[in-house]
């Protein structure tokens, strides 16, 4: 269950007196605090709440945060918001890694890949308008990537009176995103990062990239054939589909508000179904999909739920990402495959665009690009201590981050035959993959003989098998 917000905090105003006379209370405490168990110099930070938990990961202790953030950085006299944070604390003088997910944090304890390296401590961050992290009111403008790796400087700089080692970021897929605009915006707030699987759509109006790839992914042409011949065939049979999505929908009370009917959000599905097979499988899963001219309604059916997932269609599956699409919408840009393949079966293709999932009351206007060449630009002229890393089959990686004259001791990695995994640096060829494990090592001043992958506890990151899809 997640933490109940403290009463009368959430949407409160702050004036800068109040903040400063808390601050010097809260030195105050830290100071008495400093020599103390981790628990009591957490609850000295100011505007931090702390509930521990039973720890399920040896070595590590696990303290659910509630941190207080202002909604508009540049207006700290205005609406206020509790800020979700999930501590794993082995030791104050270990590394700190920060592990962002760009959505919702992890109700579970897990350990991210560079956590497993560095043998180090782990805070995972709840992306701000992420439930529980959303402000009420709701000002909508105020997700932005600025404001969010706002909220990350500020963190950091309130833990860092207790864990005054190196630091790293680390994240995946839109946790990657998360982890270059905070760099972008605050790059001596880390020491290193570990960026995974992260999409750089600097080109909105650009996307023959992903066309490309659907053309040439993987090894094997039969299954890439056949990946594409299920999606048409899904769209030949649309009533028979339609008939069971009916049934699962009543049977489960989804709605469709925002995709307005069960028509739209089913041929989204299937829009989404190449990308999402190429998203989390790998090519060896060709094997157990069926073949497309020989397919029950029923066989189609199944593959297209397990690989689309059609409840996420639903007003239900679609709410918890909404703050997602929203900036998608309006800073983040989107791919726009073409579907030459499944004319002139389409008739909502024009559909497939963030504004599509987001709630008509809730206004947007995209930036024309602006923030993503913004970022795009810092990361070619100054990228330091950064590694990229992305699957080879992974469309996500049809737009990568690059790295020009101006980046220094920084790389960017494509793993062979892989997906969109947030474990990439095990995948990588050998030579690739000591030089990354080093240099993760050196950004965060551990020995370099203190922890492997083979040796290092690993726990799976629980949110990468539930990434949205567009």
């Amino acid at each position: 269950m997640a933490l109940l917000l403290a009463a009368g905090m959430t949407g409160a105003g702050a004036t800068v007196a109040q903040a400063a006379g808390t601050a010097q209370a809260g030195t105050a405490k830290a100071g008495a605090a400093q020599a103390g168990d981790i628990l009591a110099q957490l609850k000295a930070i100011p505007g931090m709440q702390v509930t521990e938990k039973p720890s399920t990961l040896p070595g590590y202790r696990w303290f659910w945060l509630e941190y207080r953030q202002p909604v508009d950085h540049r207006n700290p006299r205005g609406q206020w918001f509790e800020q979700r944070i999930m501590l794993q604390h082995k030791s104050a003088d270990r590394p700190m890694v920060l592990y962002t997910s760009g959505y919702n944090t992890p109700e579970t304890m897990f350990t991210s890949e560079p956590t497993a390296l560095v043998d180090g401590n782990q805070i995972s961050v709840e992306y701000r308008y992420f439930t529980p992290s959303r402000p009420e009111p709701t000002d909508w403008k105020k997700d932005t990537i600025w404001q969010a790796a706002t909220d990350e400087h500020r963190l950091i700089g309130a833990l860092k009176t207790i864990y005054q080692g190196k630091w790293i970021s680390t994240g995946a897929s839109k946790g990657g995103m998360t982890a270059v605009y905070h760099k972008r915006f605050y790059p001596r707030d880390v020491d290193g990062s570990v960026v995974y699987v992260a999409p750089n759509d600097v080109n909105n109006n650009d996307d023959r990239a992903y066309d490309k790839f659907f053309q040439t992914v993987g090894s094997d042409p039969e299954c890439r054939a056949n990946v594409k011949a299920l999606a048409r065939r899904f769209l030949e049979r649309r009533t028979e589909m339609l008939k069971r999505f009916k049934a699962a929908a009543d049977e489960n009370g989804w709605t469709f508000e925002i995709l307005r009917t069960q028509d739209r959000a089913f041929e989204n599905s299937v829009m989404d179904y190449e990308w999402g097979f190429w998203q989390y499988s790998l090519q060896s899963a060709c094997a157990s999909l069926p073949k497309a001219d020989k397919a029950t309604d029923d066989q189609l059916y199944e593959t297209l739920d397990n690989i689309s997932g059609l409840s996420f269609y639903s007003d239900q599956g679609l709410a918890p990402y909404i703050p997602y699409y929203y900036q998608a919408g309006t800073q983040l840009g989107w791919p726009t495959p073409k579907f030459k393949h499944l004319r002139p079966l389409l008739r909502y293709e024009d559909s497939y665009q963030p504004r599509t999932y987001v709630p008509r009351d809730i206004s947007m206007r995209f930036d024309n690009g602006r923030a993503m060449r913004d970022i795009d630009g810092w990361v070619r002229g100054n990228a330091n201590h950064m590694l990229f890393l992305y699957g080879a089959n992974d469309p996500w990686g049809s737009e990568p981050f690059r790295l020009g004259r101006g980046s220094r001791d920084s790389a960017v990695y494509v793993a062979p035959g892989m997906n969109h995994s947030g474990r990439l640096i095990a995948k990588l060829p050998g030579d690739q993959q000591t030089k990354a494990i080093a240099d993760v090592k050196r950004w965060a001043g551990v020995g370099t003989g203190m922890q492997t992958l083979k040796s290092a506890p690993m726990a799976d990151d629980p949110l990468q098998l539930q990434r949205p899809p567009l």
